[in-house]
């Protein structure tokens, strides 16, 4: 895959407001550096890659070749308001160690593959150099990202913090910031957390579905059904596989859920 076509193809609304301000600069940057990452990119009429820094002018004059205000996210978009938030998860101790951002590389190969992974990690790097607001960073990203998506990115997030089996206090207390200003409910944020202390907690499966356990099995059955229809994948199919993957473990998890307290119910 041609370096940067993997993170620039189709961007949108990124391109302009805070997002596009950061993302201007770190681009700039990796052109200037001469890295290699722009090789590839795909020319047309609309998107001219002969001049450096060209989509750092786009970015901070708010203007996007792409339609920036389709209210439509796209899959590109998605990916670098992740790295974004990621940035922030990382910089929330106040310190970025060496360490950590090499403990993040399998992960992203994980999530975006080898090629991918390896355009991800030079972007983050970059971001990680940046002062990031969060909040108005996930201010622009309330806008133009539906919030099933906005679920999902949370989603990963936390995994990412769980990736060494146990989350620093840190990083948990920056995304639940994050989740608050996404616009996440607290239900379905303590819902993803849940997911995560199956072995510490347990009540998980009744935080999983948002209910008390003295909820009634009719109030169990509907619940699932809510919870099911929610985070069903099809609502994330245009934001990446990546997406549509970690919105399919939720799902899951919603039936294990489900299961384990018709068992302990002896629900049929």
């Amino acid at each position: 895959m041609a370096a940067a076509k993997w993170i620039l193809g189709g961007l949108g609304f990124v391109l302009g407001g805070p997002i596009g301000a950061i993302i201007g600069v770190v681009i700039g940057s990796l052109f200037e550096g001469g890295t290699g990452w722009f090789n590839g990119l795909p020319e047309s009429d609309d998107e001219d890659t002969s001049r450096s820094g060209s989509y750092r002018e786009q970015s901070q004059s708010g203007r996007s070749t792409q339609s920036s205000h389709s209210g439509r996210a796209t899959a590109g978009d998605v990916r670098v308001s992740y790295l974004v938030l990621i940035a922030c998860v990382m910089k929330a101790d106040g310190h970025v160690l060496k360490a950590e951002v090499n403990f993040i590389k399998p992960y992203l190969i994980k999530l975006y593959g080898e090629e991918g992974a390896k355009q991800a990690l030079q972007l983050l790097k970059k971001l990680l150099e940046q002062d990031i607001d969060y909040v108005s960073v996930c201010g622009q990203m309330k806008q133009y990202i539906n919030y099933s998506i906005r679920l999902e990115m949370l989603h990963l997030l936390l995994d990412l913090a769980n990736a060494d089996g146990d989350f620093a206090e840190s990083e948990r207390a920056m995304i639940e910031r994050i989740g608050i200003c996404l616009g996440i409910s607290r239900g379905d944020y303590n819902s993803l957390e849940s997911l995560y202390k199956k072995t510490k907690d347990p009540h998980w499966a009744y935080t999983v579905l948002e209910i008390e356990e003295t909820a009634s099995d009719e109030e169990v059955k509907k619940a699932y059904r809510r919870m099911a229809m929610k985070f069903h994948p099809d609502k994330v199919a245009n934001a990446g596989e990546e997406m549509r993957q970690k919105a399919t473990e939720k799902f899951r998890a919603i039936n294990e859920a489900y299961e384990h307290i018709k068992l302990l119910r002896n629900m049929k």
